[in-house]
């Protein structure tokens, strides 16, 4: 099973990855058959797109809860709730549902985000069946025992460690959150903090699974060689007879007021410095009003978005100051967005010096101009990267279930397509005036940790 970090511990890593990596390219259009929706009497919503190119499908369930709608004491639990799914139900042994659909010739795995948590199998698509009566029988039948428990407690635990806890970029960007985040959830690792492992209970995870994994909080999204008709069919017969539940009340958890600008240090074991610049950002909340979060997410790219860009180019090329440069932007998720910038200077230079040529940068993008041409140039390569992304049917299922998990229909790409082509120069050194300049920063600085 995979922890899907990209928020907490990854997230400058993958240049502007995260508010369209769930897809640009057009989900309908000529030649491409529409994206089918259904919904179960018990809640469960039921998300299909027919790609018969080959005879494969992927079958994912998508429940909406992740480290977000963690309490403090019992961080973490999402993701081990995740391994302990394959754990085994009344009538499927621990670790059987991976050994079944290997055994067809698939693959499965899993994910925990802040937002959301996934289960996928990728199969030939005469198994279907196979695939839904597996995802039900755990989204119901669940066994929960004290082995399986602590051993993949232990598991989880180790996996923290060699993310986080023996990674110097994985401390650094789980002590940014937690200073970046006062109140909101965002502030907590996805992996959660080790004093709570040690405490969590085989009670905890079972609370977790009872309030959360129930049909009308998840979606089953398939693409590939399927027919709708016949992916209701199969949904009645094993989905439709799980009792939809009352869900827990969920809290705004908004952000206090940023008062001021906060730094943290984290002294490592590494041999280089680096240091982390996040800033807060609104997220996407209207695919069709809003404009801003589609002018951050290419104000990323016209600074980082390739090898030419700005601050590469000037840093990386030119100044020959800094080892690496990165710039994101987050901004599709539940809770708030936050625009990022990352670098590592060379041997005898300095932070200071990065930090004042990323400032020099973003003042002469704001007072200079930003060329058609440059601009047309990123959403170019931003659409064609993410058509090549959802060639797959996996690809395709996860944008279609993504999307759902944060709140939009599952063909949004289309007006996300649409409005990040319709973006000007002009709003994206706007958005950069707005957010980027005189505005109340959290900085994280990663050192070498200081021999006694």
């Amino acid at each position: 099973m995979k922890i899907d970090v990209l928020r907490h511990f990854f997230v400058i890593n993958i240049v502007i990855s995260l508010l369209f990596a769930v897809g640009v390219e057009a989900a309908t259009g000529p030649g491409k058959p529409p994206i089918f929706q259904h919904t179960l009497s018990n809640g469960l919503e039921i998300i299909v797109k027919p790609d018969h190119r080959s005879p494969v499908a992927a079958v994912m369930v998508w429940y909406r809860a992740g480290s977000i709608d963690e309490v403090n004491g019992r961080t973490g639990i999402a993701h081990l709730l995740e391994h302990m799914m394959f754990q085994g139900t009344e009538t499927v042994a621990p670790g059987d549902h991976a050994r079944k659909i290997s055994a067809t010739g698939g693959r499965s795995n899993a994910f925990t985000s802040t937002d959301y948590t996934g289960y996928l199998q990728e199969l030939h698509s005469s198994e279907l069946e196979l695939a839904m009566q597996l995802e039900a029988d755990r989204m119901q039948n669940l066994l929960l025992r004290d082995k399986e428990f602590n051993n993949e407690l232990r598991v989880v635990m180790e996996e923290r460690r060699q993310r986080v806890d023996d990674n110097p970029r994985g401390l650094l960007m789980e002590q940014l959150a937690a200073a970046m985040y006062v109140a909101h959830p965002y502030r907590t690792p996805i992996v959660g903090w080790m004093n709570d492992l040690e405490h969590l209970t085989i009670e905890d995870a079972a609370d977790w699974h009872r309030r959360w994994y129930v049909p009308n909080n998840a979606a089953l999204v398939i693409a590939g060689d399927a027919e709708p008709e016949n992916v209701v069919l199969l949904a009645e017969k094993y989905f439709g007879n799980i009792e939809s539940k009352l869900l827990p009340q969920r809290k705004p958890q908004e952000e206090p007021a940023r008062l001021g600008s906060r730094r943290v240090t984290v002294q490592a074991n590494t041999t280089l410095q680096s240091q982390i610049i996040a800033y807060s950002a609104p997220k996407l909340s209207n695919v069709e009003m809003d404009w801003e979060p589609y002018a951050l997410y290419l104000l990323a790219g016209v600074l980082d978005g390739h090898s030419a860009a700005r601050l590469h180019k000037r840093l990386v090329s030119e100044e020959k100051i800094a080892h690496s440069v990165s710039v994101s932007y987050d901004g599709l998720r539940r809770g708030p967005g936050a625009f990022y910038v990352s670098f590592s200077p060379v041997e005898g230079r300095t932070l200071m010096e990065l930090e004042a040529g990323w400032n020099d940068e973003i003042i002469k993008l704001i007072n200079g101009e930003v060329s058609d041409a440059e601009l047309n140039r990123v959403k170019a390569q931003v659409i064609a990267g993410q058509v090549f992304s959802g060639d797959s049917v996996l690809g395709q299922a996860s944008r279609m279930g993504r999307m759902w998990a944060i709140g939009f229909a599952p063909d949004a790409p289309d007006a996300i397509n649409e409005k990040l082509r319709a973006v000007t120069p002009l709003q994206v050194q706007e958005v950069a005036r707005k957010y980027l300049v005189g505005k109340h920063t959290t900085t994280a600085i990663l050192e070498p940790k200081i021999s006694n």
